[in-house]
């Protein structure tokens, strides 16, 4: 369990229960788009991840949700997509992945029995990240991975792909970039010790976001971050950017977005009042997952939100698209 008491320290849960397998940003687009947790690469499909290996999926832009056979029953906590591959990663070291738009999984070659958060995709590449510093890699589609070289011990918890160039992010602010496709990576200047949890890039800004509503960005491929104006002081799990909009979501439900590429953000009503872990964005669709199975939709980029019907009372992690 220290891995959920990690993350659960990091948003002074008190009453939060999340079941565990006794053995959760984010896909990103193929080329410069993406979300976090997870994000717009043109699957058709909205796949999302949890608690004891639990995976849905939506054919129907996330209105509804039905369970996708998963042949894990560790927690998961991320999902990409590339390539027509969907990449699932969690604990201990767990990589699933899929061939069949998410209907079913297998299990993949990990190298690592570290917690595994978070998933990036782009030049055919997969990057996963997670405790430790660990840092792997996959450049077969995900039927393998190998370790990457990694700057720092700090856990990891998001991945981003954009401008030829993989950001992660984590824990006490920290930042690294790469940009020989995730072989190595760098350690960037951090304006904020606040850990960051999930990591988004459109129109040429990478967006973090983290622990106390902290929200930074880059406009120079993850060179270097500024801290961005945020309206709440809730922490914040998973942005996702689409139709020239960052959507972030957080602690208590709550939902922020940004319409100047990250530079101001508004509150945003939300349907839930459950903490929201992961948000991604396809066919003109925002959906946002979290405790409880709470899965929730905006067709108005992400102006107005709208529950949808959840399988499961598994708590959800990441989604991807």
């Amino acid at each position: 369990m220290k891995h959920i008491l990690i993350i659960l320290s990091l948003f002074l849960f008190s009453i939060t229960y999340i079941s565990c397998s006794s053995s959760s940003d984010s896909g990103s687009s193929t080329t410069t788009d993406d979300d976090t947790t997870n994000t717009s690469s043109g699957s058709g499909v909205f796949v999302t991840v949890g608690s004891s290996g639990t995976i849905v999926r939506s054919t129907g832009n996330g209105s509804s949700f039905n369970n996708a056979t998963s042949p894990t029953s560790n927690t998961l906590y991320g999902v990409g997509f590339g390539n027509n591959i969907f990449v699932g990663v969690g604990n201990p070291g767990t990589i699933v992945r899929s061939t069949d738009n998410g209907s079913s999984f297998d299990n993949a070659t990990s190298p690592t029995s570290n917690t595994l958060y978070g998933v990036g995709f782009g030049n055919n590449i997969f990057v996963v990240v997670g405790n430790n510093g660990t840092i792997v890699r996959s450049t077969d589609n995900g039927s393998s991975f190998d370790n990457a070289t990694s700057p720092t011990s700090k856990d990891f918890y998001g991945v981003r792909f954009g401008n030829n160039t993989f950001v992660a992010i984590g824990n006490s602010g920290n930042i690294v970039r790469s940009t020989d496709n995730g072989s190595s990576f760098d350690n960037v200047t951090s304006p904020t010790n606040n850990t960051l949890i999930g990591v988004g890039f459109g129109n040429n800004t990478f967006v973090g976001v983290g622990d106390l509503g902290t929200i930074v960005r880059s406009t120079d491929n993850g060179s270097s971050f500024n801290n961005a104006t945020s309206p709440t002081s809730n922490s914040l799990a998973g942005v996702g950017f689409g139709n020239n909009t960052f959507v972030a979501v957080g602690n208590s439900g709550t939902i922020v977005r940004s319409t100047d590429n990250g530079a101001s953000w508004n509150n945003v009503t939300s349907p839930t009042a459950n903490t929201l872990w992961g948000v991604g964005f396809g066919n003109n669709t925002f959906v946002a997952v979290g405790n409880s199975g709470t899965i929730v939709r905006s067709t108005d980029n992400g102006a107005s939100w709208d529950n949808a019907t959840s399988p499961t009372s598994n708590t959800l992690w990441g989604v991807g698209f």
